[in-house]
């Protein structure tokens, strides 16, 4: 069988094999709208991708394969791109959520008509983001300004074969009047022309689409007062040009205004919910919002559409325009080290990356120079120094490249999530007390904190492979790490997937650790004490069962703090020091230290303030005893204890000496954990209070506010903050304070948290129910 075009010869095969142009796109996972697009000749080069998957679903082998495959390249070939004879701009759009860039364009407008030397802009920018666009918009409304007009070019840079410097300067001496038959046949006379009948010109010379530097600069002859705005996806880091304007997304507002501007305002109006998601989803992109606003689907379907990311791009596609095909234009003029350090990194979970990962997705040595090469490219941004970061709908195409050109992505998988594993388990393990190694906990905890979503989604990964093993060393590894940093969503996500691995490899006393953990979160991040007390006494269960001594005592200091929260101090203590003594069974002098500290906290709620001091005073001692010349993590603990003696002191009435211990306890801080920094501020802001000093208070407390972890704390801070207040004669600060203390204690179920919400109410002068 002959067929004269590729949609005939897709046709042919798809009703030979008895099929619907659904069945099709469901076996060869492509959209139906793109099946129908091509059937229809709507789409003149089908990506080579594409037809991959057609001939898969078809069926098809041997010659008929490649017959099919070669007419689908051919229909590229017999198709070449016009090339216009003039040089006039191709008519303007109504530019919408540019008005910033449109500023920066004027001025330099202004600049360049006082300038004694030729002024050059480059507007540099990822696909399908409108660098075009912005040029012509400048080029109508400004063209008046230059004595000559305005000149546009497209030097067509992501072309297989872009536009040379010799055809473009021909192109533009035509556009000056130059005759075919008085045309310089040699390449150097032709630019020496070009630049003698630029002196004599004032011209703003718009240079669309280049490819690289080698490409403009032979055309950078117009005379002062002229100006010549470059546009490229490359970042044309070479050119002298004397400004630049990173064209990125456009912001929510614009977004909106576009689609609106596309789709119609009344189906704004009618569904705005689903316009900011349809906005938000598109990444504010303007090819994709455009695309978008065409369809004819409802805004609410067309978001639920965009929000499946593996089909985003086929739901961003419309007869022949389509993002993906502006991606394609990029993706193949990449070197291959650079195309497949860009497919690699769909592999990473997160927002961005720093090189070490990069290389390790990449699986190459050195990844920071290829990294650049794709930031040069507009297919990568450098956020800050060392992390790099995918706009969300190119990373969705990175991810179809990497399943399509890689034969075999497990392997990439695997080795990129297990090191995330294996380096964030190490990391945290630097925060164990009694670790000698932990020595540089700054860089372990940044490290953790950078790749965080990274980490997380390595995590998930293995928790969705069945890596037991993996997940339980990473869940165990976090326990120190996890007092003062994260939050209570992450840590219940970590423990409760350590709970589950370690019953699944039977490790009983493990999965003790574990649900002690998963105890801690409900008591100290959600404060939701029926579900800590439910998973107390099922760690204490299976830490009994087993016989470990440790996991029993663990679970003694968690129901102390269950205890407290619930408002029986006086069994809180009698757990703190039965988990002291069962920590001393074990030889574990640093965990019978922290049982008793808290011990001490609790007899200062008590009431008990002489007695609390000593306690803190002891354990303090005690501690600087068994960190001896230990740096680190001890620290950290040390300063905690040093907090809690500080606490008790304010309690006892003793400022004085409560300032002077909280300072020794935010020298030990140092650069810790933001939360620890918090509970400095609040004992300092506390006492100051304590002494009249209520200015400074008030800062030390609001500065403490953000970062305490712990939720009661938090709204005690606010409440204490809302009182200080009203002693300055501030009633609007102090009812601020304690109307967001009001809204913090929403969702937890504590009686400790019920009290304070009663507290604020009566505070406020609102009624409780």
């Amino acid at each position: 069988m002959r067929a004269t075009t590729f949609s005939e010869f897709l046709r042919f095969y798809r009703r030979r094999a008895a099929l619907t142009q659904e069945n099709l796109a469901a076996r060869a996972g492509l959209g139906v709208r793109t099946l129908s697009d091509l059937e229809r000749g709507r789409v003149h080069t089908p990506q080579a991708q594409t037809v991959d998957l057609l001939v898969t679903g078809l069926g098809l082998d041997g010659a008929e394969a490649q017959e099919f495959v070669a007419l689908a390249r051919s229909s590229e070939a017999v198709r070449p791109r016009p090339e216009r004879t003039d040089c006039a701009p191709p008519p303007a759009e109504p530019l919408i959520g540019r008005e910033a860039e449109q500023q920066q364009l004027a001025e330099c407008i202004r600049r360049a008509a006082a300038s004694s030397v030729l002024d050059v802009v480059v507007v540099h920018g990822p696909p399908g983001v409108g660098k075009t666009s912005l040029a012509v918009d400048a080029a109508h409304r400004f063209a008046g300004r230059f004595t000559d007009g305005c000149l546009h070019l497209d030097l067509r840079g992501m072309d297989t074969s872009p536009l040379s410097a010799e055809r473009a300067i021909a192109r533009l001496l035509r556009a000056f009047g130059v005759p075919d038959a008085k045309m310089p046949s040699d390449p150097g006379d032709g630019l020496r022309l070009y630049r003698s009948m630029l002196r004599e010109r004032t011209v703003l010379l718009v240079l669309d689409n280049a490819a690289n530097e080698a490409q403009v600069r032979p055309l950078l002859a117009a005379s002062p007062g002229s100006l010549v705005v470059v546009t490229s996806r490359n970042v044309l880091a070479g050119l002298n040009s004397r400004s630049r304007v990173d064209l990125g997304p456009l912001r929510h507002d614009g977004a909106v205004a576009l689609l609106a501007a596309t789709a119609g305002a009344d189906r704004i109006s009618a569904d705005p919910e689903s316009a900011d998601r349809v906005a938000t989803l598109c990444g504010g992109v303007p090819l994709a919002l455009a695309i978008a606003g065409r369809t004819t689907s409802s805004l609410r379907h067309v978001a639920e559409q965009l929000s499946d990311e593996r089909a985003r791009l086929d739901v961003l596609a419309t007869g022949d325009v389509q993002v993906r095909t502006a991606f394609e234009l990029s993706y193949r003029l990449l070197a291959p080290e650079t195309a497949t350090l860009f497919r690699r990194l769909a592999l990473i979970h997160g927002p961005d990356t720093s090189v070490g990962l990069a290389a390790v997705a990449a699986g190459i040595d050195d990844a920071e120079t290829v990294l650049e090469e794709l930031v040069d490219a507009s297919l990568l941004r450098p956020d800050v120094p060392g992390r790099y970061s995918f706009h969300d709908l190119i990373r969705d195409y990175a991810r179809e490249r990497l399943h399509s050109d890689e034969s075999d992505v497990e392997t990439h998988r695997l080795r990129t999530r297990d090191w995330l594993l294996a380096t964030a388990t190490r990391s945290a393990s630097a925060f164990v007390p009694d670790d000698q190694g932990a020595a540089d906990l700054v860089s372990a905890g940044r490290w953790l904190s950078d790749e965080l979503p990274n980490w997380r989604g390595a995590f998930r990964e293995a928790v969705a492979d069945g890596a037991h093993e993996q997940v339980l060393a990473l869940a165990k590894s976090m326990h120190w790490y996890s007092d003062h940093r994260g939050t209570g969503e992450l840590w219940l996500e970590v423990y409760t997937a350590g709970v589950a691995a370690a019953g699944e490899l039977g490790e009983r006393e493990r999965q003790a650790q574990q649900l002690n953990f998963v105890c801690w979160v409900y008591v100290a991040r959600h404060t939701h004490i029926p579900l800590a007390l439910r998973w107390h006494e099922e760690a204490l269960r299976v830490a009994e069962e087993c016989g470990s001594v440790q996991e029993t005592a663990w679970a003694h200091y968690y129901r102390s703090a269950i205890e407290t929260r619930l408002g029986d101090h006086e069994a809180g203590v009698a757990h703190a020091r039965r988990a002291a003594e069962l920590f001393r069974e074990t030889g574990q002098p640093m965990n019978v230290v922290l049982a008793l500290s808290y011990s001490g906290v609790l007899l200062q709620r008590l009431g008990r303030f002489a007695e609390a001091v000593e306690t803190h005073r002891s354990c303090v001692e005690e501690e600087r005893a068994l960190r001896g010349d230990q740096r680190g993590v001890a620290l950290e603990n040390a300063a905690q204890l040093v907090l809690r003696l500080a606490d008790a002191l304010v309690a006892a009435g003793d400022h004085a000496e409560a300032l002077r211990v909280v300072a020794r306890a935010e020298e030990l801080t140092g650069r810790g954990a933001a939360n620890l920094l918090s509970m400095t501020r609040h004992t300092r802001g506390r006492a100051l209070a304590a002494t009249g000093r209520l200015a400074e208070a008030r800062e030390q407390l609001a500065g403490a506010v953000e970062s305490l972890s712990d939720p009661e704390l938090r709204v005690s801070v606010l409440m204490e903050l809302g009182g200080l207040c009203d002693r300055m004669g501030d009633r609007d600060a102090a009812i601020r304070h304690r109307v967001r203390a009001l809204v913090e204690c929403e969702g937890y179920e504590s009686p400790g948290m019920t009290r304070l919400q009663h507290d604020v109410a009566e505070a406020l002068g609102i009624r409780s129910a």
